[in-house]
């Protein structure tokens, strides 16, 4: 297993457990915080000065569409009960944070996410595109990253550690969870509950692979201008489904690389910003 791998692992289970790593184990120096608005989950990372995890927290919402906030008084909220619950759970401040957009979206909409993390007490430090903010967990340096969330499809091309291009298009999760709510009849919440359980993943995946499949033309049409990218990184809580990276593969004729917990990794990736200055 990768150390990125192994690091998303640990940082999945601090999430899942509610546990932080103590004190007596973290690099001295202060922490930092990624704080990822995305369409169906907001999360929060925290890292040492070292970027190792040291705690993280999820919560469902609604209140960030396709980057856009739609909520803002509930994104607020939202961001400060996480922060106050790690920070319990931590014993200290939490000050220095970053956060992502989709890339492409309207400097106004850019906008607004920053000032929801500073709303919540955090120093704005960074924001950064949301496919970027993976490569720079994944250590990405020629290829292309693609972040598939709840509402977009983001992705970045890398050349020599720099990002060349970046596109967005609006198709994500949640319109998995449309297609499977029409061929179903069910409410979106039910079909979204359907969606997320595990034992359920085969026969979901067979009603949303269209929307799979969209994704993947998506992909394959904006990377026929780059015909040196070999490989594809996919990341976001939209890709977790075991077959998705060979339908994306079949699409755009590369190889396909999904680490664990893809969901994790952008938050992760946002929280690894410098502290010697807003960027």
């Amino acid at each position: 297993m990768s150390t990125v791998d192994k690091k998303l692992q640990a940082f999945g289970r601090l999430v899942r457990k509610g546990t932080i790593v103590p004190a007596s184990d973290r690099a001295s120096g202060p922490l930092k915080v990624g704080v990822d608005l995305g369409t169906a989950n907001l999360v929060l990372a925290v890292v040492d000065s070292e970027n190792n995890p040291v705690a993280g927290a999820t919560y469902r919402s609604t209140v960030v569409r396709d980057g856009i906030v739609v909520d803002y008084v509930g994104a607020i909220h939202a961001v400060r009960k996480m922060k106050a619950d790690l920070e319990d759970r931590l014993g200290q401040k939490l000050q220095q944070a970053a956060t992502a957009i989709p890339p492409g979206i309207h400097p106004g909409a850019a906008k607004a996410i920053g000032n929801v993390v500073e709303a919540a007490d955090f120093q704005l430090m960074q924001i950064v595109d949301e496919p970027t903010a993976a490569a720079r967990l994944l250590g990405v340096k020629d290829g292309a990253v693609v972040d598939v969330g709840g509402g977009t499809t983001g992705i970045s091309v890398l050349k020599n550690g720099e990002v060349v291009a970046v596109f967005d298009e609006a198709t994500g999760g949640t319109h998995m969870t449309l297609v499977l709510a029409g061929a179903k009849k069910l409410l979106f919440e039910d079909a979204e509950t359907e969606k997320l359980d595990p034992k359920n993943e085969r026969d979901v995946f067979q009603l949303v692979r269209p929307v799979v499949d969209k994704m993947s033309t998506i992909v394959a049409r904006f990377l026929a201008n780059y015909p040196d990218v070999d490989v594809i990184h996919v990341v976001g809580g939209a890709c977790s489904f075991t077959e998705f990276e060979a339908v994306m593969a079949q699409h755009t004729g590369r190889r396909v690389i999904k680490p664990v917990e893809p969901l994790l990794v952008t938050p992760l990736g946002i929280a690894l910003f410098e502290t010697g200055g807003q960027q």
